[in-house]
Parts: C-alpha cells; sequence; structure tokens
C-alpha cells in the first residue's frame, strides 16, 4: 500500500488513469444504449453531442497549457524565492493533479468520440447515452475549473506553502510516532559484534524503509536485523546499511537473498522525501525562515511564523522508547527519533541567520521556552539547552545595549512561565 500510495501521487499516473477510464467510457455508454427502449434512442440528434465534443476539445488543450504552465511558473518560483525543497510538495499537490487530470482525461474523450463518431462506430440512432456522458464530462469540467481557480488564489503563495509542509511534516510525525521506530525495537545500544554488515548499492539518501518484509525474511530464518543507516541518512556506495546477527549458520545463497531483500526494502535515491522523514519537513520549514532573513529579503515576520510552525510539530513529540505494547516487528531494530537532533533541525539555521534581529530571538525564547514545559523530559531538556544557546549567540550578536536587555528579559520569562 505504501508503494502503491506513492505511485499514486505522480502527476502522469493520475492523468494516465483518467484518461483510460475516459475512453473505457465510450463503449460502455454503448452498452447501455442496447438496453434502452428504442423510441429513447432517437431523443437526442447526433448533431447535438458533435457540438458539444468539439467544444470540449477546443477548450481542453487550451486550459490544459494554460494549466502546465501555471504549475511550471509556481515551482519556479517557490524554487527562487523560498527553497526548492518545496516542489516535491508542488508536484504532488493533488488539486493541481485531479484538475489536470480532469482535463487531460476530458481532451482525451472528445477526440476518442469524434472518431469513433467519425468512422460511424456510434451513429445518430446511439447518441443519447453519450449525449448524458458528455453533458457530465462538461459539468466536471466546469466544477474543476472553478475549483482549480480557487486553488490559484493560494497556490505558490508563502502562506499556503508553509502551510502545506507543517501539515506534511504533522502528519509524517505523527504517524512515526504512533508507529514508534517503524513498529520495530529501538536501538539505543550498541549494535553486536557477531553477525553479517549490508553493504549500500549506491549512493544516495535513504528516502523510505518497507519493515514488513524484511520482519517476515527475519522470522522465517531466525536472525535479527539491526539498520544502521536512518531514513534522510546520506550513504555512499559500499558503506555499512543494515547489520544481520544471529545468522552464523546461513549459506552464502541465503545472506545473499537477505541482502537482495535490505536492498530492495531500504530506498535509496537522489534526494531526501517527506515520507516517513519528519526531520527533512522540520529542515525545509527552516529553510523558509532562514531564506526570509536574507539581507535581499529581509523579512522576519515569515522567521517568526516558521518558529511558530516549528514549534507546533514537535508539541506532540514522544520518546519512541517508551511504548507500552510490543514491537511489531520485533526482529528489526531502528534507532528512535532525538529530541535534540530534532530542536537542532528545526532551529539552528534561524537562530543562527536571525542572530541580530531582537523580534526573531525574543520569538525563539518563547517557543522554546512553551518546548521546555514539555511532558518529555528529552525534549524539555534539549530545548532548555538549545534556548541558552541561541541567547548566547544573539547577546554577541545583537549591537544595542537596550535589545540585549530586551532579549534578557524575554528569556527570564521563559524561565518563569
Amino acid at each position: 500500500m505504501r508503494v502503491l500510495r506513492g505511485h499514486l501521487r505522480r502527476l502522469w499516473v493520475r492523468v494516465t488513469v483518467f484518461g483510460l477510464l475516459a475512453v473505457a467510457v465510450i463503449p460502455l455508454s454503448q452498452l447501455v444504449e442496447r438496453i434502452l427502449p428504442e423510441e429513447w434512442q432517437s431523443l437526442i440528434a447526433g448533431a447535438s453531442v458533435d457540438r458539444l465534443l468539439d467544444i470540449i476539445a477546443a477548450a481542453m488543450l487550451t486550459v490544459t497549457t494554460f494549466s502546465l504552465t501555471v504549475m511550471v511558473s509556481t515551482n519556479h518560483a517557490t524554487a527562487s524565492q523560498f527553497t526548492p525543497r518545496l516542489q516535491q510538495l508542488i508536484r504532488q499537490d493533488t488539486v493541481t493533479q485531479n484538475t489536470l487530470a480532469t482535463f487531460i482525461g476530458s481532451y482525451v474523450y472528445a477526440l476518442t468520440a469524434i472518431v469513433l463518431r467519425e468512422v460511424s462506430y456510434i451513429g445518430d440512432e446511439k447518441a443519447l447515452v453519450m449525449f448524458g456522458v458528455t453533458v457530465f464530462m462538461l459539468a466536471l469540467i466546469v466544477w474543476s475549473l472553478i475549483r482549480w481557480m480557487q486553488h490559484l488564489q493560494s497556490l505558490g503563495s508563502l502562506i499556503s506553502s508553509a502551510r502545506q509542509v507543517e501539515d506534511k511534516t504533522a502528519l509524517q510525525f505523527r504517524q512515526r510516532l504512533d508507529t514508534p521506530c517503524l513498529g520495530a525495537v529501538p536501538l539505543t545500544e550498541e549494535v553486536p559484534e557477531d553477525g553479517f554488515v549490508v553493504i549500500a548499492p549506491e549512493t544516495g539518501y535513504v528516502q523510505m524503509i518497507h519493515p514488513e518484509p524484511l520482519q517476515t525474511l527475519a522470522e522465517e530464518l531466525n536472525c535479527d536485523i539491526y539498520l544502521l543507516a536512518e531514513i534522510g541518512d546520506f550513504v555512499f556506495l559500499r558503506s555499512p546499511l543494515a547489520k544481520v546477527c544471529g545468522a552464523s549458520d546461513l549459506d552464502e545463497d541465503t545472506r545473499k537473498r537477505l541482502s537482495n531483500a535490505l536492498h530492495s526494502n531500504i530506498v535509496i535515491g537522489d534526494e531526501r522525501t517527506y515520507d516517513q522523514d519528519p526531520r527533512f519537513g522540520l529542515m525545509t520549514m527552516a529553510q523558509i525562515g532562514s531564506k526570509a532573513l536574507s539581507p535581499g529579503i529581509n523579512d522576519p515576520g515569515t522567521a517568526i511564523d516558521v518558529i511558530n510552525r516549528c514549534g507546533r510539530i514537535l508539541s506532540a513529540y514522544r520518546d519512541e522508547t517508551e511504548g507500552d505494547g510490543e514491537a511489531l516487528h520485533p526482529r528489526l531494530h531502528v534507532r528512535p527519533l532525538d529530541a535534540e537532533v530534532l530542536i537542532g533541525d528545526a532551529f539552528d539555521s534561524v537562530a543562527r541567520d536571525g542572530a541580530a534581529v531582537r523580534e526573531v530571538q525574543e520569538r525563539l525564547q518563547k517557543v522554546l521556552g512553551g518546548l521546555m514545559r514539555h511532558p518529555d523530559p528529552e525534549l524539555s531538556e534539549a530545548a532548555q539547552s538549545r534556548a541558552d544557546e541561541y541567547l548566547e549567540r544573539a547577546k554577541q550578536a545583537l549591537d544595542w545595549a537596550q535589545d540585549r536587555q530586551r532579549l534578557e528579559r524575554a528569556a527570564e520569562r521563559r524561565e518563569g512561565g
């Protein structure tokens, strides 16, 4: 299912599926036509269908071209103004994909119907159901146009883009914490020395891990798999990817089978993705805030908004090692999320680039003060440590004494709650 969802988010898949469905509707409509009373079949003239098909074919080509131009322009604008990491989310935007699929599918439907009408496959006496289907397609097009126009009002805007990243990151964060360590046993101690190491087959980012097939194979072979590379890690060719323990008596063919299974179910690609990787979402948010603080943009308000959003995401943190039940995949071992690393991903770059901006530093102290009161001690301690570090850096970067005093008062309020 995880692989299927990944394919369904690709634009060409939705467009292809909708186009095939549009073509399939035509022969189905003719089957329905055969069961209708004969007196009904002559209610609609074939010329009426032809006019509607001509309208759809002429309009959809123009509208689709315009929509693709908008999507490409939005990709370039967000990459230059905010961060190139946003392009993944814009390419996977469901409203945009469904709209383009509707337009192209309607265009394919109209062309196919026109051709079949020209070769007399669909005669005038079989035009009633075709007319009804065509009217339905027109209604679908109008609805998609209205939805598309409304979506264009915010597509690629800063608020919309930041909200997209926050929603995606919060979703991945919740899914990860609801299934701690991907359902595996938390790897909190040293990996056993015995066993054999499976090396990476290529250089790239660990994009996704499919734990279910690995658990099934580990149970079959009575071994344990320790994942040495975490999701989001950049691994090099032949670097350690995983270690298989308790399999000293396995023959060479079985070990090769294990290695192939690990290579198939630990996906490595040329860029990080948001799926299973909440850290990447936090880093993308931080990059938006950091870009806003650059001299050419100078927008502290965006940085403050990013800080708030990151704080909201991290408020859902739970220690993955304190799960109540048994691990879903007891033969797998995965390192838990580190609260200190998450705090750094979310705030380090903004704290560095906004060190001389008092308003940004005050908001950092306020948000970290809220995280310091989080019930999880690991997150609370990490927030305390980072807040002190950011305070010292800002005090050195701020030139005006009153700014330093105000920041110190903000830090005191943080500690006092």
